[in-house]
């Protein structure tokens, strides 16, 4: 299954890492860095005036598509999107599959001003804390890829560090498992991480499901302003959008066009 090999890959990554730099250096590296999180809920929580937030994902590679986007510039990418309208930016730091790369968090920091995502296979408290000093605001946590206890734990450490995180979710034990770890912010991939299947009409069958006062996320497969507001409608407050826009040669007017219609 792709998403253990994935997780194989990553605690290996990570223990090479904590070999050269440990905790306690990255902790006194935060020393040499003055920047608070953001708080990302104002950017994610549908309002009537702007209804449809979006955190827009600059993704190079993935494991289903291959390589999506040959002329890849993460940081003209990441303007782009802030210029369209994004009000949060994911970044893909996963190397192998993804073709992802931490560097490129530091790098998207220094030139744009909105909420960004670290979007990762996250196991240790150790990639947390590499979140923040890289510049992250929140984190992506799996709960397909965590035990119940795991998750909680980790959700906890990255709220005392200061961020938040969005609870990736992909059925009813899953969400179980994130209103446990007392996640207030749940997104919903509609895009099955062992199989990579699809199935659109997760959101709706799950929504019902979620207590009242959480923002909801729909992940994958959004592609069209038809569906932002549908699924709007039905509860989702944001939309984490990657391979259709990382298609498009200007993904400025096609964020604009997706957000606005």
């Amino acid at each position: 299954m792709i998403l253990d090999d994935i997780l194989v890959k990553t605690r290996e990554d990570v223990k090479e890492r904590e070999s050269k730099f440990s905790m306690d250096w990255l902790g006194r590296s935060l020393a040499f860095n003055s920047r608070a999180p953001r708080d990302v809920y104002s950017f994610l929580t549908s309002t009537a005036d702007e209804p449809f937030r979006i955190i827009a994902e600059v993704k190079k590679a993935s494991p289903s598509r291959g390589v999506i986007r040959e002329d890849f510039d993460p940081v003209a990418i990441a303007q782009g999107y802030e210029r369209g309208g994004a009000n949060a930016i994911s970044i893909l730091t996963e190397p192998h599959f993804f073709q992802g790369n931490l560097d490129y968090l530091a790098e998207i920091r220094r030139y744009v001003g909105i909420p960004l995502l670290r979007k990762d296979f996250i196991v240790t408290k150790y990639q947390l804390l590499e979140a923040l000093v890289y510049g992250a605001d929140f984190v992506l946590l799996i709960a397909a890829a965590l035990s119940k206890g795991e998750l909680k734990e980790l959700l906890n450490y990255t709220r005392h560090l200061g961020m938040e995180a969005l609870v990736e979710i992909h059925d009813k034990s899953e969400l179980t498992k994130a209103i446990y770890a007392g996640a207030d912010i749940i997104g919903i991939n509609h895009r099955n991480l062992q199989t990579f299947e699809m199935n659109m009409n997760l959101s709706y069958d799950l929504m019902p499901l979620i207590p009242n006062g959480k923002i909801i996320v729909a992940e994958s497969g959004i592609y069209e302003h038809g569906q932002l507001a549908d699924l709007n409608q039905a509860g989702v407050d944001a939309f984490l959008v990657g391979e259709s826009l990382m298609r498009q040669d200007n993904v400025e007017e096609a964020l604009q066009k997706l957000k606005n219609g």
